[in-house]
């Protein structure tokens, strides 16, 4: 049984993770701070510094930046949130440009100084832009997730200045009360209408950007592929449904996102599939709701084991999630929820996180095909067990193994991706 003050805890997590972004996150937290910093300085700068950790390097690299006519790049991403930037808007910071503002974005990028530098800071997710303008300048930093502002500076004056742990405690609820047995208990009890609206949204924005992907020609047209090569059936649907959301998302869509855990393509993982499921299997609302809130809490619990950014990728948590939630769409107990997610786990963890691109779409399918397996194993009356390479006896031993490969063991495959990425 949920007592009231976790129940309302579990209830802000799931809000306050399902929130709406436009494009992949990294390359939006750039043009959020870009955007503030026009504002901070009063005028278009006409040089530009970036300072930017490894991860934001390796996840704006190669992923096209919405509004920008087909763009890609750390120098873009700020240029177009200082040029058409609404910072009130925060995650979907750009999703109001005008073909004017295009047109002056690449005269922008023509004629500013901008250049990009890797930060030596010890926040994996870090960005610093300091901006120009004959006497003047102006500084912002976030760090540690997409939208904490950490610091705004004006001609050598601190103008706001807040500490991460601060921040989260006045902001943010602390997601380290979450545990499987807890979100079952609290998917059980909850009230339809306090997550209706939440839900909603994320159904409506990720399945339009999803269907989007398979009608139009994206990236690697991964879910196009899936479609014409497999055969029919709901699991070859599922995965290609979820990777043409992430086809649209990775190559420039201008259509929003309801990520989770500061990911959109774990928003889609966690998401699309299990809805599909629903609709194929007639599952009736009340009950897809329920499986949504399970999916998309079993994911924000096991990727807060992990941290923001790693070499580990994200989807695979979400595949986690969405084999809970699979699970319980199909009648299943706790029982069968947590093997479902053990045996995901033990499937798929050890894909690497190379930086957002085209082939994310790819790797989404790959990580729902896990989540159906995971599922459909122990319904058969196969697991895996404790000793099973990093498999533990019990899921939260288990989830607490993948976060500390994720998180301690795979620092240096970081540094070597990031190396091997940088090196063209």
């Amino acid at each position: 049984m949920c007592n009231v003050l976790k129940y309302q805890a579990y209830l802000s997590i799931l809000k306050e993770e399902l929130v709406p972004a436009m494009g992949c996150t990294e390359p939006i937290a750039i043009a959020y701070c870009g955007a503030i910093l026009r504002d901070t300085l009063g005028h278009i700068p006409t040089s530009v510094d970036i300072y930017v950790s490894g991860n934001i390097l390796k996840n704006v690299k190669s992923v096209f930046v919405p509004n920008t006519d087909g763009m890609h790049g750390i120098d873009v991403a700020a240029a177009i949130g200082i040029i058409a930037g609404n910072k009130d808007k925060k995650l979907e910071v750009i999703a109001d440009v005008t073909k004017d503002q295009i047109v002056k974005l690449k005269d922008y990028l023509h004629n500013a100084k901008i250049t990009v530098n890797h930060s030596n800071s010890d926040s994996i997710l870090y960005i610093e832009i300091v901006g120009k303008y004959l006497n003047e300048y102006a500084r912002v930093i976030i760090k540690d997730s997409h939208t904490f502002i950490s610091l705004i500076e004006k001609n050598g004056e601190t103008l706001y200045k807040k500490d991460k742990q601060e921040n989260l405690t006045i902001n943010k609820t602390n997601k380290s009360i979450l545990t499987i047995k807890g979100i079952l208990d609290f998917i059980k009890e909850v009230k339809i209408e306090d997550i209706k609206k939440t839900l909603d949204r994320q159904i409506e924005y990720n399945m339009a950007i999803a269907n989007e992907g398979l009608r139009r020609s994206y990236g690697a047209n991964i879910g196009k592929t899936i479609i014409k090569y497999s055969e029919n059936s709901i699991l070859q649907y599922a995965k290609a449904l979820a990777a043409a959301g992430s086809d649209a998302r990775m190559n420039g869509c201008e259509m929003p996102v309801v990520i989770n855990s500061g990911s959109g393509n774990q928003g889609i993982t966690a998401s699309v599939p299990l809805i599909v499921y629903a609709q194929e299997n007639n599952i009736d609302q009340e009950k897809l709701y329920r499986g949504l809130a399970l999916s998309n809490l079993c994911t924000i619990h096991i990727k807060n084991s992990i941290g923001k950014l790693s070499a580990f990728c994200g989807v695979v948590i979400a595949a986690a999630g969405f084999s809970a939630g699979l699970a319980y769409l199909d009648g299943g107990d706790e029982n069968e929820v947590c093997h479902a997610i053990v045996n995901t786990l033990g499937i798929i963890s050890g894909i690497v996180c190379d930086g957002a691109k085209s082939s994310c779409a790819a790797k989404i399918a790959s990580a729902v095909e896990a989540g159906f397996l995971g599922y459909y194993m122990y319904k058969d009356g196969n697991q895996f067990y404790d000793g099973d390479g990093f498999i533990k006896k019990g899921v939260e031993n288990t989830i607490k193994a993948v976060g500390e490969i994720a998180r301690v063991g795979m620092c240096e495959t970081d540094k070597e991706i990031i190396s091997i990425m940088l090196d063209d």
